[in-house]
């Protein structure tokens, strides 16, 4: 197999108002050195099982947003079984009182959420044959637990949506008065079904923007990319996009061509 493989499968319609894809990561860098990857993170929960086959090790959790950068290392082999959750789509499987937030930055055991069914849906996907296998019974628990829908969920959704179609120039105050909400409830919309606020999400899905430019590459002049995103200057925007890579975006361009890793956590919502 090639050393990285990432694929990626629809949600049965039963699940789409709150799963936007189910994914599987393989590696396979035994005789290499480990790989890191840094991920640029949207606005999802992810709920991820990963299996190392060399060590044998296992880890279930919960992903909640992260807000900087994210890094992850690959060694041996093994792969990753994975949902990610639409933004707000994963506010209805959580307890009542309890928002997306809580778990913003943070790496929950999926007990955490499932309690003991969690756990024995994580022995079964690591006694599994293989992660088409445990792809099955990630799905076949959470249509199982399928919640209600939810209109907040949905609205939540609708707007990150919009976000994320328009990287530009883009107002908190506009994002609310389009969704018929006063500023403060958008954030309170936002703190309870997507864990991070409009101004962050905003802010994220123009580095996405940037990051896609950087990773091309074509010849990026920074300072009209930042001029379009809607930074004041260059220096604001290169401190942003550092912040969320882990690299200025100059560097990051430079190295774009030599990484051949998956990057799971930039895949859109």
């Amino acid at each position: 197999m090639r050393r990285f493989r990432v694929e990626r499968a629809a949600p049965p319609p039963e699940l789409a108002p709150f799963v936007g894809f189910f994914w599987v990561l393989r590696w396979d860098l035994r005789g290499r050195a480990p790989h890191r990857q840094r991920l640029l993170t949207t606005p999802c929960v992810h709920m991820t099982f990963t299996r190392y086959l060399t060590a044998g090790a296992t880890r279930a959790r919960v992903v909640g947003v992260v807000r900087g950068e994210f890094a992850e290392e690959l060694a041996d082999d093994g792969h990753v079984v994975g949902a990610g959750f639409r933004p707000g789509g994963f506010r209805p499987f959580l307890g009542a009182g309890v928002p997306v937030s809580a778990f913003t930055g943070r790496f929950a055991g999926v007990d955490e959420v499932f309690g003991r069914e969690g756990t024995a849906l994580a022995r079964e996907i690591f006694a599994a044959r293989g992660p088409e296998e445990g792809l099955g019974l990630l799905t076949e628990f959470l249509a199982g637990r399928r919640p209600e829908r939810d209109p907040s969920a949905e609205l939540a959704a609708a707007i990150v949506t919009r976000i994320a179609a328009r990287p530009g120039p883009l107002r908190v105050g506009e994002l609310a008065d389009d969704a018929g909400l006063s500023v403060r409830g958008l954030q309170r919309l936002f703190h309870e079904y997507v864990g991070v606020g409009p101004k962050w999400v905003i802010r994220r899905y123009r580095m996405q923007e940037a990051h896609e430019r950087a990773a091309s590459g074509a010849d990026v002049d920074w300072a009209e990319l930042a001029a379009e995103l809607g930074y004041a200057d260059q220096a604001h925007f290169t401190r942003d996009f550092s912040a969320a890579v882990g690299v200025p975006p100059a560097r990051y361009a430079r190295e774009a061509g030599a990484r051949r890793g998956p990057a799971p956590g930039t895949i859109d919502s």
